[in-house]
């Protein structure tokens, strides 16, 4: 064939299905941002529903992003849909149990329904994590919010 080995075929070959997936891939990528900020600028708008739909397209465009997923579950939770959003919440947890944002989350959806003990349990977990992260603002913070719905449960008893 005109003289070219076909060693050198078969590189030219490799080189330009390479150049192929590198396309594939920096325009999959271009569209989940350009999604992903839609879905940011509809969650701002308060536009839930909107939100929603977009951050779901973006799941299904790109199934390992925690935080579009973190972001739907707060759309979910803006929505009052606090059955689903804990879903959501637990399902980072279960993909990313370091995750601290996905424990409170989880945890502030807890006390909306009225799961107080299952919200402490959530809340120990993140102050656990942040912990060792070394994030001691945050844990300071949750170590206040625990203080006082210790207190609270023992007046309740």
């Amino acid at each position: 064939m005109l003289g070219i080995p076909s060693s050198s075929i078969f590189a030219i070959a490799v080189v330009i299905l390479a150049i192929a997936i590198l396309i594939y891939f920096s325009a999959k990528t271009l569209i989940t941002s350009n999604l992903f900020q839609e879905g940011v600028n509809l969650y701002q708008k308060e536009d839930y529903p909107g939100a929603e739909a977009v951050f779901r397209k973006v799941i299904s465009i790109n199934s390992t992003n925690d935080v579009v997923r973190l972001l739907l579950g707060d759309v979910l939770t803006q929505q009052g849909n606090l059955e689903s959003a804990a879903e959501i919440f637990g399902e980072v947890i279960n993909r990313s149990p370091k995750y601290a944002d996905a424990y409170l989350r989880l945890s502030n959806v807890l006390m909306q329904q009225e799961k107080r003990e299952e919200a402490i349990k959530n809340l120990q977990l993140a102050k656990d994590l942040l912990q060792k992260q070394r994030q001691t603002e945050k844990v300071e913070k949750i170590t206040q919010l625990l203080d006082k719905m210790t207190a609270r449960s023992s007046k309740l008893s």
